[in-house]
């Protein structure tokens, strides 16, 4: 692409232009999958929305990808693009709450730490990931599930509004009341439809909360899992609280000789009344044999960063896959227990996270999450971090996943999902995949927006249907 012709972009941003030559590329061109060995020809670290709107022109004028980045989690490595230009929002991670109408304005490259450190200090929350690390941007995109959403809904299901740069440049709001398919498709459409530049979030009274992390041994996962999924049934909407199985991590209340061990573990906070909370989690202590217990009053934020330490360090090798659960069935339970032997590393995790309550009350068709109706969101996160391993690793993911599929659902969530679950993609939006298309074909006609799991335009999406082209899934 030559230096020259970003000097052009150069031109036309305050954000800094970063090309191979430069001391910083190394760095700068990678993301948190450290799987993802991508050589993008420039990254530009965006300093204002101006910025953007340039850039989108630019790499359109050129015929050239655009990768957008916030958190740079994303599983498949969508923050980075082979021989493009990735849009950085890293620097952009302000968040301003106004604790009086109970609403936060958050930029593209917050974090969820960033997020909760500003609304906290009002005593207020939004639902947001299990990682503090994780960009708001990505998660709120793909739909969003965390501890809060029993009670308030999915990230997606809290956003007021938001900032786009679409396709060729252009800057829109979109609300309920302005460009409101827009609207609709951003919720859980994922970054198909333009650069989101900032949203618009509800906020929720959330202070100081009841956390609890149970472990048991998980050749008893089955009876465990049970007598969970049977007593979060029972529990209000204030408790959040998700089953995983994992090797033990080195944490004091957990045995030494169950350390690096396969555990099975409920972790979560029940939000109402604090003094309440031991009493709620008392069924999970009489369930089995507890390894090891932690219970304790924490800040809200205290427990969103809680498993960084584990699941968000940079540069660990990744693959995932998920599935949506219409209930945490005996059989899937038995799955569970059948692969918890191979957990890759500490830093894997198998997760059931609930998403009934208020997820459940908002219809189908009201946003472009579609799963509506299940009450559970199992992901299968292979994380480990020497690449030598990744021909033993990955097929273990596989497996798992592919054993647990006979009792899910067709679709599963987008946010937990790899490169080669592109063959997925109408299944996850069910039926809400037309729509979608055909907002992306008003939006993004031409697909300059397609560095993810992709949506393609209306009539794309048919002539790729007539064509019934065969997509392969990469080899590792």
């Amino acid at each position: 692409m030559g230096t020259e012709r970003f000097d052009v972009l150069r031109e036309q941003v305050r954000g800094q232009v970063i090309e191979d030559d430069d001391p910083e590329y190394e760095a700068a061109r990678h993301v948190f999958n450290g799987m993802v060995d991508r050589r993008p020809a420039a990254i530009l670290r965006v300093s204002q929305v101006a910025d953007v709107m340039a850039a989108v022109r630019f790499a359109h004028g050129l015929g050239i990808d655009v990768a957008l980045r916030g958190g740079g989690h994303s599983a498949p490595g969508f923050g980075t693009v082979d021989g493009g230009l990735v849009l950085d929002f890293s620097a952009r991670r302000g968040v301003r709450v106004d604790p009086a109408a109970r609403t936060a304005r958050v930029e593209a490259g917050a974090t969820w730490a960033d997020f909760n450190h500003a609304t906290h200090a009002f005593g207020l929350a939004s639902t947001g990931g299990i990682i503090g690390t994780t960009g708001v941007a990505g998660l709120t995109l793909g739909g969003g599930i965390g501890y809060l959403a029993r009670k308030h809904g999915l990230s997606c299901d809290n956003v007021i509004s938001a900032d786009v740069v679409l396709a060729d440049g252009t800057f829109v709001t979109a609300s309920e009341t302005a460009n409101a398919d827009l609207f609709w498709a951003l919720r859980g459409g994922s970054g198909n439809f333009g650069a989101v530049t900032s949203f618009e979030f509800r906020l929720h009274p959330v202070d100081t909360v009841h956390v609890g992390l149970v472990f048991y041994d998980a050749a008893l996962g089955a009876d465990i899992g049970a007598s969970y999924r049977e007593w979060l049934a029972d529990e209000p909407e204030e408790m959040g609280a998700f089953l995983g199985f994992h090797q033990g991590p080195q944490v004091p209340f957990l045995p030494e000789e169950w350390h690096g061990r396969p555990v099975a573990v409920v972790a979560g906070m029940w939000t109402g009344d604090v003094d309440a909370g031991p009493a709620h989690w008392q069924p999970l202590l009489d369930a089995g044999p507890v390894l090891g217990s932690m219970f304790a009053p924490l800040p809200y934020p205290a427990l969103n960063v809680m498993f960084d330490g584990l699941s968000g360090i940079p540069g660990l090798q990744g693959y995932w896959k998920a599935d949506f659960l219409r209930t945490l069935s005996d059989d899937a339970l038995r799955v569970a227990v059948e692969h918890s032997p191979g957990i890759p590393t500490v830093h894997s995790a198998n997760h059931f996270y609930p998403i009934d309550g208020a997820v459940q009350r908002v219809a189908p068709d009201a946003t472009a999450f579609p799963y509506r109706d299940v009450r559970f969101a199992p992901v299968i996160a292979g994380q480990w971090p020497d690449p030598s391993e990744n021909s033993q690793n990955i097929p273990w993911v596989r497996d798992y996943w592919s054993a647990l599929h006979e009792y899910s659902e067709p679709g599963g969530y987008i946010n937990f999902q790899d490169t080669d679950d592109q063959s997925r993609i109408e299944a996850n939006y069910a039926g809400n995949y037309a729509r979608l298309s055909a907002v992306k074909a008003t939006y993004d006609p031409d697909n300059f927006f397609h560095v993810n799991q992709n949506i393609k335009p209306a009539a794309a999406a048919a002539a790729d249907a007539v064509a019934a082209p065969t997509e392969g899934a990469p080899t590792f």
